[in-house]
């Protein structure tokens, strides 16, 4: 059986594999225990995946009874992407595993594993993405890193920078050593977190996490909003911050770049294959441009203007709502809408938000007179 996984490993190499361990199919039952207890403490808020059945997805072997160990197998997916340039306003941000379907070369080159194992004479199933598995807890028990206090799997050579799958199998294969090393006195990804949401080492909760609400239903919450910043998809500060994959990094750029006014203005058919790969809830598109909504707020370029003013008579009241915080990042010069629609809107988030709105561009206007006062020469000046 060494000589097998020898065999496995040079095959999960030559697929282009970045990272590879083995170990048994036993239960994880620590995985188990975080997951039931952090549900319980209202910390997953709407995950469903791995939290929907716990006992399900830290025991492969309740969706594979024959199962005896699981391959595991990383790809990093950094230096395939790219930036088209710095941030100017107009575009929003893409999270970089989400720049293009980086699952398929992992899967590919798992799909190569698991053929070897067929070709040996034995049952193979790929596992990836997959809510019948908890990858990370496959990926630390086999060797192929080590948890981060971000949550991450992160290898010494990779850093955090990786897509984690396994391969199910009944083959009896010896295990590899997990990896002797972890995270130390480092906390860099804690402070980077731009919403607070690594409440303490190893411990996340999604209810404050962008990259949760950015594939979560529902109005995204008013705190969360102005830390989002340019987003429209996922977020890499915590995984930027991680010094073991700043080398990985090296000057690659953000993850990816889109217009915002060709997100907000395509249509559903044109949007849908702008984010194809990207999980999206009932693969509804407004769940994107809601995203861009707060990005085109945070940017108070004036150019946006119209297109807001358009949003704000959307037929559907999460885009007015969105579309009205947005406006109200704007300033004065988006009093005017703000007001005439109050006078029509029967939905009362809505009208919550134009209220808000109003409110904040009050005090904007509050302090810059204040503040004009205050540098007024006085008559001894």
């Amino acid at each position: 059986m060494e000589r097998l996984v020898e065999r496995l490993k040079e095959r999960a190499e030559e697929a282009g594999l970045d990272g590879f361990g083995v170990t048994g199919a036993d239960p994880f039952d620590v995985a188990a225990r975080t997951l039931t207890e952090r549900k319980a403490a209202g910390l997953s808020g709407r995950l469903g995946f791995t939290y929907r059945d716990p006992q399900t997805s830290s025991n492969v072997r309740r969706s594979f009874p024959w199962a005896n160990s699981l391959v595991v197998a990383a790809k990093s997916y950094v230096p395939e992407a790219g930036s088209p340039g710095p941030p100017d306003g107009s575009t929003g941000r893409v999270a970089r595993f989400a720049s293009e379907d980086h699952y398929v070369p992992l899967r590919a080159g798992l799909q190569a594993v698991a053929g070897v194992l067929v070709d040996a004479g034995f049952q193979a199933e790929v596992l990836s993405d997959d809510s019948r598995l908890i990858d990370r807890a496959a990926a630390v028990r086999a060797g192929v890193g080590w948890w981060g206090k971000s949550t991450m799997v992160i290898s010494p050579k990779h850093g955090p920078w990786l897509l984690l799958g396994s391969v199910v199998t009944d083959a009896l294969l010896p295990p590899t050593d997990p990896m002797r090393r972890d995270c130390g006195k480092c906390i860099a990804c804690i402070p980077a977190c731009p919403t607070g949401a690594l409440i303490e080492p190893g411990v996340l909760d999604a209810t404050r996490c962008i990259a949760y609400w950015a594939q979560t239903p529902g109005v995204i919450p008013r705190e969360l909003r102005r830390p989002w910043g340019d987003r429209i998809y996922g977020c890499d500060d915590c995984l930027d911050a991680c010094p073991p994959g700043h080398a990985v990094l090296g000057t690659t750029e953000l993850g990816g770049r889109l217009d915002l006014g060709e997100v907000l203005t395509a249509d559903d058919e044109v949007l849908l294959e702008m984010a194809g790969h990207w999980f999206i809830p009932k693969r509804d598109p407004d769940y994107i441009r809601r995203n861009a909504l707060i990005a085109v707020g945070n940017s108070r370029g004036a150019a946006h203007l119209l297109m807001l003013e358009r949003y704000l008579h959307h037929r559907r009241a999460t885009l007015r709502s969105h579309a009205a915080w947005a406006l109200g990042e704007m300033g004065e010069i988006a009093k005017s809408p703000l007001l005439e629609r109050m006078v029509i809107e029967h939905d009362p988030v809505v009208l919550e938000e134009i209220e808000a709105a109003l409110a904040m561009q009050r005090l904007h206007s509050d302090k810059r007179e204040t503040k004009a006062t205050d540098q007024r020469p006085t008559a001894n000046g």
